[in-house]
């Protein structure tokens, strides 16, 4: 199904593979359908479409089958502009057209948090609102990681976890693209490379090593070249060992090996809800966990009367104490998560409300049970998946918490992700 076409196919089906009828869309990017009564996943697809189709050999948890035919196309499928599309997986929905994108994200949403969180509809029809879209649907990333192939090109994930070599990418910053094409570093030791691009144009180029044995360059690259050791130990071998981003007229600086949000003009509608969810009046103590560079905490601080921030990343640690300089009521405590609140237990500390940003996997059940003992009126939890953010949502109304409000934001167009802030209150 690489060429996905509107109209209705006039060929009948193929009796020697089974037609199927996609009933719905699943976290992951996947159309669903039903083979012998259990789910059917089929990539490519869009709910309300019948294909004929390829049965793959069954894995322990699903069963996942391939297009063969289009026999009815949804009024949403679009032709896909990348030409890698098909054989690529970075991008899950291409062939789907942005308002439908917008509006499947948003029922995957709902159907997570309602199969993870056990959330009923009624809570869930006042809480969650409309996808917050992405300003630019192509070229919108400020980063990209490329995987060495064996041969030595560079390229991104197949849906069976294969590499692909990649040419040119749609989602990628045009600068980045040009940046890529004009890379030529190979040696042995080399896993991946993530390409960075600055707000002020700046690029850097982050290497991803096996071992220790470091490359020797050329000192006139046209970037800055940074090494990620095995141990994410960050070292500098041209230019600069920091990438700057503008978020609301601010300037926030992210040294090599730290995290920062790639759609980085979304950055801006993830602080607004965030602070939207905190409701702050000035005098509140804020907790800042899985901080960062200190990305929430710039805007929060203004706002209240301490914010002390949490990031167990030693050089975003760092970042977050030069991007926060100028404030003189945030903390900046380095170390992980689950040590620190259980300090913050011993000594009986108080927090009005909590700013979460976890991994996708999720807060740990140490750690919110640790938060939980904190006992704040107020948790704001910055999600990028909402089957952890329904898991620990679960956990969080069994305490007594209560959900007040889930702002999905599309950062990542012709995907099936995106990031999500709920509000919880006791």
């Amino acid at each position: 199904m690489n060429t996905p076409r509107r109209a209705r196919s006039k060929h009948p089906p193929n009796l020697n593979t089974p037609t199927f009828d996609i009933t719905g869309m699943v976290y992951g990017g996947y159309g669903v359908s039903q083979h012998q009564g259990k789910p059917l996943y089929l990539p490519y697809t869009i709910e309300g479409e019948r294909v004929e189709a390829r049965l793959l050999p069954p894995q322990k948890n699903a069963q996942f089958a391939e297009g063969v035919k289009l026999l009815r196309a949804s009024a949403d499928r679009v032709y896909p502009e990348c030409s890698h599309f098909g054989a690529c997986w970075g991008c899950h929905w291409q062939h789907i057209a942005y308002p439908a994108q917008l509006l499947i994200k948003h029922d995957v949403v709902a159907d997570q948090l309602q199969r993870h969180g056990r959330f009923s509809d009624e809570v869930l029809g006042a809480a969650l609102q409309p996808v917050i879209p992405s300003p630019s649907q192509w070229h919108y990333n400020h980063q990209a990681t490329f995987h060495r192939l064996p041969n030595g090109s560079f390229g991104f994930h197949r849906r069976d976890e294969r590499l692909t070599p990649i040419d040119f990418c749609w989602t990628l910053r045009t600068e980045l693209q040009d940046l890529y094409e004009s890379f030529d570093i190979d040696f042995a030791n080399l896993r991946s490379v993530t390409l960075h691009l600055g707000s002020d144009g700046a690029t850097m180029a982050l290497l991803h090593l096996t071992n220790e044995d470091l490359p020797e360059l050329e000192a006139d690259l046209p970037t800055s070249v940074n090494v990620l050791l095995p141990d994410r130990e960050p070292l500098n071998l041209v230019g600069e060992s920091l990438v700057r981003y503008q978020v609301k007229g601010r300037t926030l600086r992210a040294t090599a090996g730290a995290f920062f949000r790639a759609n980085v003009a979304q950055v801006s509608a993830l602080v607004d809800e965030v602070l939207f969810g905190l409701a702050l009046r000035g005098q509140e103590h804020v907790l800042d966990l899985y901080a960062g560079v200190g990305t929430f905490s710039a805007f929060i601080a203004p706002h209240c009367e301490v914010v002390t921030l949490v990031e167990s990343y030693p050089p975003a640690a760092t970042d977050a104490d030069e991007n926060l300089a100028d404030f003189d009521n945030v903390d900046v405590v380095e170390g992980s998560v689950l040590e620190v609140l259980e300090t913050m237990r011993e000594d009986e500390a108080h927090y009005d409300a909590v700013v979460l940003d976890p991994p996708a996997r999720g807060v740990g059940s140490e750690e919110l049970a640790a938060l939980i003992a904190l006992q704040p009126q107020r948790i704001v939890y910055v999600s990028s998946n909402p089957s952890t953010l329904g898991r620990d949502g679960l956990a969080l109304t069994q305490a007594g918490y209560q959900l007040k409000r889930v702002q999905p934001i599309d950062t990542a167009p012709q995907t099936s992700y995106a990031d999500l802030v709920a509000t919880f209150t006791r």
